[in-house]
């Protein structure tokens, strides 16, 4: 007995069990944010696939926007999760209701800059500086591109206050450990995105077959009708909404630190990924196609780490709130093997399955600049599989340091490996050595190498010094 106490945490059954318990939940609730991804492309693949590059385009504001106001609202998850581990989580209102008027605020004025700022914006991108490409030309017009960008654009943003209350309510149900309520109202998310999808992509039930456009109508509709039942599950099931005891002196600049930092890395990350959409665009509609899906399964298996991280990230701030610096140093390291461990599985399913993955996400005899689509993909998704492992590595490790209230170096990390060097090299393997997707692709992976391996340095730097900080 003795013996097995002395193992680390990675091998303690009770320490991976309380791991699988609330990291699963979370990934399978997560992944419905990218199933609906997914499943619009999936539509727009078999009816469209021409389409997708103005909603991968239009990700860059509404992304930026999303990962801003998203990382701003993790001080719901993280400072709840603080209480909860000193046994105060029925005064866990007030930090709930603080992210929720931020997520408001962020919403109404995000979608106010967005909606008139989309048209200017994407002639500046397609029109005014995009390198010239005759491949680009030969599928569709710059001037078509940047005004089906800015279409698209304004009709996200109006989900965009749906979205960021979603996120406060799912925040603060996963740190109360109620992640299968999240997961329920998600998946229900999905069906309803799906069921959109078909009406206004495909064109069923005689609605009109409205493409891109119909796929941004149906992600806006669903991010609303999410908010409106999170927030009755918050009502009537949490404190979220009861009287709670008086803030503890600078617990909303706290509770605004943690989430200020993932704000920035989230915009590092998000903008960076986006970014390199419009590169892929720059080189031919064909391009950002074969790209943009291969992206889309990397969001799907980034689903995994994410649930990884939250679930490292909540057993972090608790043993912070119990005082507990061996199991602050355990719980990441195991959230790191975790990630490993995953990304052995994912890698190997992605490759075996490469052929029936890529004809799913789009329809077999599509062909755009005279590249056959679902083939291109396919040869990619070994790339995108090892690309996921690092990916994942920085998310769990940015994730445990936040929670050890070290904000502002994985933000750093962040911002120097996807704008310093992932964009720039994405832009240089794609057109001037004149690689394609494959290029962007691979400029995408030396961005999250990069970020993985800092961020995992930091984390093991971090567990070496003495002492257990609280949350930022």
């Amino acid at each position: 007995m003795a013996a097995t106490s002395r193992l680390p945490a990675w091998a303690r059954a009770k320490d991976i069990a309380d791991l699988i318990r609330l990291s699963v939940p979370i990934a399978v609730s997560r992944m419905a944010m990218m199933l609906m991804g997914l499943t619009d492309a999936i539509v727009l693949g078999q009816y469209a696939p021409g389409e997708l590059a103005y909603v991968l385009s239009a990700w860059l504001p509404i992304g930026v926007s999303l990962g801003f106001g998203i990382g701003i609202l993790l001080g719901v998850q993280v400072l709840t999760s603080e209480m909860l581990g000193t046994g105060r989580a029925a005064g866990s209102g007030r930090i709930f209701r603080r992210g929720l008027w931020w997520a408001v605020l962020m919403g109404v004025v995000l979608t106010a800059a967005l909606v008139p700022f989309a048209d200017p914006f994407f002639h500046w991108v397609f029109v005014t500086i995009a390198p010239a490409s005759e491949e680009a030309a030969a599928t569709a017009s710059p001037e078509v591109v940047a005004a089906a960008t800015a279409s698209v654009t304004r009709i996200l943003a109006l989900g965009l206050a749906g979205h960021m209350i979603a996120q406060a309510c799912s925040y603060y149900l996963e740190a109360l450990r109620r992640p299968l309520l999240v997961t329920i109202v998600m998946y229900a998310g999905v069906a309803i995105n799906l069921v959109a999808n078909l009406a206004l992509v495909a064109g069923w039930w005689g609605f009109p077959q409205m493409g891109a456009e119909g796929v941004a109508w149906a992600t806006s509709i669903t991010r609303w009708l999410i908010a409106i039942v999170m927030l009755i599950f918050v009502a009537a099931l949490t404190p979220g909404f009861r009287r709670s005891p008086e803030a503890e002196p600078g617990e909303a600049r706290r509770q605004l630190s943690v989430g200020s930092g993932t704000a920035i890395s989230n915009i590092a990350e998000w903008g960076g990924f986006n970014v390199t959409f419009i590169i892929a665009t720059w080189v031919s509609i064909a391009a950002n196609a074969v790209y943009g899906y291969s992206v889309q399964v990397m969001g799907v298996c980034f689903m995994f780490y994410l649930g990884i991280a939250t679930a490292t990230s909540v057993r972090v701030a608790e043993a912070i709130g119990r005082g507990n610096p061996e199991e602050v140093r355990n719980a990441g390291r195991l959230g790191v093997v975790a990630t490993m461990v995953m990304g052995v599985v994912l890698g190997v399913l992605l490759v075996s399955l490469a052929g029936p993955i890529s004809r799913l996400l789009v329809r077999e005899d599509a062909v755009l600049g005279g590249i056959a689509i679902a083939p291109a993909i396919a040869a990619l998704l070994w790339l995108a599989a090892a690309a996921t492992v690092f990916d994942g590595l920085q998310a769990t490790a940015s994730f445990a340091l936040r929670a050890q209230g070290m904000v502002w170096l994985p933000s750093a990390i962040h911002l120097g490996s996807f704008f310093v060097v992932m964009i720039p090299v994405c832009y240089w393997l794609a057109i001037p050595l004149g690689r394609g997707a494959a290029g962007v692709l691979e400029g995408a992976f030396i961005g999250v190498f990069a970020a993985g391996t800092a961020q995992l340095i930091l984390l093991e730097w971090k567990a070496a010094r003495p002492g257990v900080e609280r949350a930022a």
